[in-house]
């Protein structure tokens, strides 16, 4: 029987990076996002090309009665949860704490921190109960590091790696794995997000250096996964080359 996956936030970059990834290793899969055209396409590019079996989820992570209804409502076959990929997550805006836009604040906190904490609620108690799963929180170099204009953006990431590290003592004594995967600059749809549809300040972030590419992270989120059973990756910080750090970048 294959195992099942469950992946938030599906619909794009890291995300369904790790969607085809995890077809390739024969894993069943639940694909989570809030637009359904993109999970409908996925899920018929997967199914395509490789033979597992998806159940496509379409709602908010951020709304909690949304999350525990869907949750519970799985069918018998898809409730044994083997890894659950927390990778729904943004960064909206880029300002000062003094002149930041409280919204876009709201957003983050409700997607990065309650929207994880909310389906890890969720799942996470049958991998306890079944003494076996692994959750991969998609964190970023924004977690380790706070940089100008992205206080409560970098806020929302220590979050996800305090709670990784949390979730990692909870569950011990339940051999549940707990993974934190920290990427550096990921051409995703990340910027376009952040500066709200802006394509040149979007394309501004990547020019002159070769930054990361979704895959490599969804490589990362394989390796933890398929490591030995007494083998777990805490942490993972992976950065392109020609960053050192959050500000510290070479541009041709």
């Amino acid at each position: 029987m294959n195992k099942i996956a469950l992946i938030t936030g599906a619909t794009a970059g890291i995300g369904e990076a790790v969607a085809y990834k995890l077809a390739e290793l024969n894993y069943n899969l639940i694909l989570t996002g809030r637009r359904n055209d993109r999970l409908t396409n996925l899920s018929t590019s997967l199914k395509s090309k490789y033979e597992i079996d998806i159940l496509t989820l379409n709602f908010d992570i951020r709304i909690r009665e949304a999350v525990k209804t869907q949750i519970e409502a799985l069918p018998e076959a898809w409730k044994n949860i083997d890894v659950l990929v927390n990778n729904a997550g943004l960064a909206a805006g880029l300002s000062t704490i003094q002149e930041g836009n409280i919204d876009d604040w709201e957003q983050m906190i409700d997607t990065n921190i309650k929207g994880l904490l909310y389906i890890t609620r969720a799942v996470s108690p049958v991998m306890v109960h079944r003494k076996q799963g692994h959750i991969i929180n998609i964190g970023s170099i924004a977690g380790k590091e706070v940089y100008p204009n992205g206080g409560v953006y970098c806020s929302t990431k220590f979050a996800v790696d305090a709670l990784s590290k949390g979730m990692r003592i909870d569950m011990v004594q339940s051999g549940v794995k707990v993974t934190a995967i920290h990427p550096g600059m990921v051409e995703t749809e990340f910027s376009m997000v952040r500066f709200k549809g802006d394509q040149a300040k979007a394309d501004a972030v990547y020019q002159g250096l070769t930054p990361l590419y979704a895959n490599d992270i969804a490589e990362a989120v394989v390796f933890a996964i398929t490591r030995p059973s007494h083998v777990n990756i805490n942490d993972m910080v992976i950065m392109p080359t020609a960053q050192a750090a959050a500000t510290v970048v070479v541009r041709d």
